[in-house]
């Protein structure tokens, strides 16, 4: 099931990130991402040595990175020199079957749906109009990947982001979505996990860095 998610995970990222479709690689996927501190992705599939080190041989420009489904104490063992294991940027793979619980904004606050180049944003304004929450995510049929659910700090604890996944979630339904995929920071796995996403696999974070 873990390969499965990771590429549904993939596809949905670069949509959401309007980054060019992923190419298939014998040891998964690359995604170009085109920034100063990350060049570009490789996001394997399967967390096996002789994937791993095809991946980390394959790289030559520097701030490129790869994603494995793995604790990222286990994934330094198997990269060559000039790689590091960069735990701060390490994730958690989650999934839910999608279920509509029809969310009400908290008190105080206004909330706006919007898509935008195939991708739905939820943002959650105060009542001054300024930003306090917001999400987003991509659509891919079946399934739908949610990304970048933030929480300005003045606005934390106030139920926001519960508001945004959950308003997320019910969007995706009500367009046929069924399974829910996201990368989680472990800050954000604890608030998922409340709303009955379970945790598949870690997510590595290595970087090319010579």
């Amino acid at each position: 099931m873990v390969p499965e998610l990771v590429r549904i995970w993939v596809s949905g990222w670069a949509v959401s990130r309007h980054r060019p479709r992923p190419v298939e690689h014998p040891w998964g996927l690359y995604i170009e991402v085109g920034k100063p501190d990350q060049v570009g992705r490789h996001v394997l599939p399967h967390a096996d040595e002789t994937s791993v080190r095809q991946a980390a041989a394959a790289v030559t420009v520097p701030h490129t990175w790869l994603k494995v489904p793995m604790d990222p104490d286990e994934a330094g063992h198997w990269l060559p020199r000039g790689w590091v294991v960069d735990k701060a940027e390490a994730g958690h793979l989650m999934a839910v079957d999608l279920q509509v619980t029809d969310p009400v904004v908290p008190q105080g606050y206004t909330a706006s749906v919007e898509t935008s180049d195939g991708v739905v944003h939820v943002r959650v304004h105060d009542a001054a109009g300024a930003p306090a929450a917001k999400g987003q995510m991509a659509l891919l049929g079946r399934a739908t990947v949610i990304d970048c659910v933030t929480t300005e700090e003045a606005h934390r604890r106030r139920g926001l982001g519960d508001f945004v996944m959950r308003t997320l979630v019910d969007h995706a339904v009500a367009e046929g979505a069924e399974l829910g995929v996201l990368g989680a920071t472990d800050e954000g796995r604890a608030l998922y996990e409340t709303l009955g996403w379970k945790a598949h696999a870690p997510l590595a974070a290595c970087i090319y860095r010579p």
